[in-house]
């Protein structure tokens, strides 16, 4: 039996850092949305923005029921909005930021993980994605799919 490997990039920064000012005010933006969220049995506000290659700004919120798996992610929430007002722009980069002081940028959980990956593929066209911390550590990979190797995609379907 051959033992393989599989491995990811992504880069660290901070937000201090951060040189490019659209980037910048992506992430301004996913921040002051996380006020949107609807948390009130976790506390746990999750905003996510994206830039279109138009260059429109758009964010989503999670928003939390009782029954948990009524919930959705913010993550999710902005692919969903995106997807049905926006069908023919492309997606260049996503942030996802968590309203709670952490030491590390929080990934998306698999059904995100899930959703992202399929937005890229029906653009068939690579998403950048940040994830943002509050203490302004950042972690970027350069498309969404590094965040689900061996990935179960539509083309099983076919």
């Amino acid at each position: 039996m051959a033992k393989k490997q599989l491995t990811i990039s992504y880069e660290e920064s901070t937000y201090q850092t951060v040189a490019n000012p659209g980037f910048k005010e992506l992430i301004d933006a996913t921040i002051l949305f996380a006020k949107n969220a609807y948390a009130p049995y976790s506390n746990f506000r999750v905003s996510a923005g994206l830039r279109l290659k138009d260059g429109t700004i758009l964010c989503g919120a999670n928003v939390e029921n009782a029954s948990y798996p009524v919930s959705i992610c913010a993550e999710r929430t902005l692919i969903s909005n995106t997807i049905v007002n926006y069908p023919t722009t492309l997606i260049e980069e996503i942030v996802v930021y968590v309203d709670k002081d952490l030491n590390e940028p929080v990934p998306p959980c698999g059904m995100c993980r899930q959703a992202l990956l399929e937005a890229e593929q029906r653009q068939n066209s690579v998403i950048k994605l940040s994830m943002v911390a509050k203490n302004g550590k950042i972690l970027t990979v350069a498309s969404c799919s590094d965040l689900l190797p061996w990935s179960f995609d539509g083309s099983y379907l076919d």
